[in-house]
């Protein structure tokens, strides 16, 4: 009996890795500029949520992303509900790129992504340099969107390889 709750608290868990993964990418303001990589940064929570956005939608709901965009704006000092704003953005792009697909594409995927992601950072560019006089690098910026995209290929065949083998055998046993 006690070796079935555990497999049960274990799948559970295991369901809930995409969010908790959100949560900790948004809490977690770490900068690799301490690490001695002046020009390295990337967005992983768009990663995370453009991916099972658009695979596996019930794997993080809007109301997590929602949320999780509120405690990003409180980490990061930006006004409250922009980031939230963007990352449902993002869903309505991952959404919408689900139901346009007859064939899905990871380099399909991918491009969508870039563009989803220049438009995402222009609004966010935007809203922050016009409306609330924030002082931004243009450089930095294209740096994170760059290695965003880049990083996208990677983490999401890293997403695919833990849905597929990590999830999909510990609900089969």
């Amino acid at each position: 009996m006690t070796g079935l709750r555990n497999k049960n608290f274990i799948r559970i868990i295991l369901l809930k890795v995409p969010v908790i993964l959100l949560f900790v990418s948004v809490l977690n303001d770490y900068d690799f500029n301490y690490s001695g990589l002046k020009y390295f940064s990337f967005n992983f929570s768009y990663i995370l949520i453009f991916y099972y956005s658009l695979k596996k939608t019930e794997s993080l709901g809007y109301t997590y992303i929602f949320i999780a965009g509120l405690f990003n704006d409180v980490v990061i000092g930006t006004p409250i509900g922009l980031s939230s704003l963007m990352y449902l953005i993002l869903c309505v792009a991952a959404s919408y790129l689900r139901n346009i697909t007859l064939r899905p594409s990871l380099l399909k995927d991918g491009i969508f992504f870039l563009l989803t992601i220049l438009i995402i950072n222009s609004l966010l560019f935007l809203s922050l340099k016009f409306i609330f006089n924030y002082e931004l690098n243009y450089f930095d910026q294209i740096i994170n969107m760059v290695f965003t995209f880049l990083f996208y290929f990677l983490f999401s065949n890293l997403f695919n390889f833990f849905e597929n083998y990590v999830v999909r055998n510990n609900n089969a046993g």
